[in-house]
């Protein structure tokens, strides 16, 4: 029988409004080069509309796959006592978990990528961690079909997830990045609006911060003008 191989990703590890989705897919050892010929790389290099077509083809083609999301307030609310390096970690693990496939590739979150792989290590079960090979490495988004797909499919579910929240609002969020300014004009208008952020919004990140405190410091000299 051929082995399985699965691929994870990420999308949405730096923004600050939105979800963090990782997306896990699975193939047979030999079936990366099919994911290549369908035209699977990595999902910062590929249009949105191509991403898009590729992401149905993707999960018609492969084995297996699951995508899962962290919420803006699940992120701020663990990251009071993790890092966003082990809360990434913990959700690729419980894909591993529920995948189970021969070999693991993850595309690597920080630079020391032993490390990656030896915290993935501690953090699955015993049985699951003897069966699985992982393989941790930097740009295994690039070099690997397997993890270009898993790529694909976590920045589709965040750039929907995305538009889902602009239409709920009735605003203009951007790609939710610091970044971009579309995104900051949207923070600078909700708390303008509200006073405050929504739960959409990761408030423990710099540009959040950093919004608050000029929004504080301006009401104060408005108070001391008054004065």
């Amino acid at each position: 029988m051929s082995k399985l191989v699965l691929g994870v990703d990420e999308a949405g590890r730096g923004a600050v409004v939105g979800p963090l989705c990782i997306a896990a897919v699975v193939v047979e050892e030999g079936s990366q080069k099919g994911l290549d010929r369908m035209g699977v790389k990595d999902s910062k290099k590929l249009s949105m509309e191509r991403r898009d077509e590729l992401d149905e083809k993707i999960k018609d083609a492969v084995e297996d796959f699951a995508i899962l999301s962290i919420s803006a307030k699940e992120i701020d609310d663990e990251m009071a006592n993790k890092s966003l390096n082990l809360i990434e970690a913990e959700r690729m693990a419980d894909l591993i978990e529920a995948l189970r496939p021969d070999r693991a590739i993850v595309d690597a979150t920080e630079a020391k990528t032993e490390n990656v792989k030896r915290t993935l290590e501690t953090l699955l079960d015993d049985e699951v961690e003897e069966d699985v090979e992982i393989v941790a490495e930097n740009r295994a988004d690039e070099n690997y079909p397997v993890v270009s797909a898993a790529s694909i499919l976590a920045k589709v579910t965040r750039d929907r997830a995305v538009k889902a929240l602009e239409r709920k609002l009735g605003e203009e969020i951007g790609n939710g990045y610091p970044s971009d300014g579309r995104t900051k004009d949207f923070l600078e208008r909700m708390i303008d609006k509200n006073g405050e952020f929504s739960e959409h919004v990761r408030e423990s990140w710099v540009t959040a911060e950093r919004i608050l405190d000029e929004k504080k410091q301006g009401d104060l000299s408005d108070f001391c003008d008054k004065g």
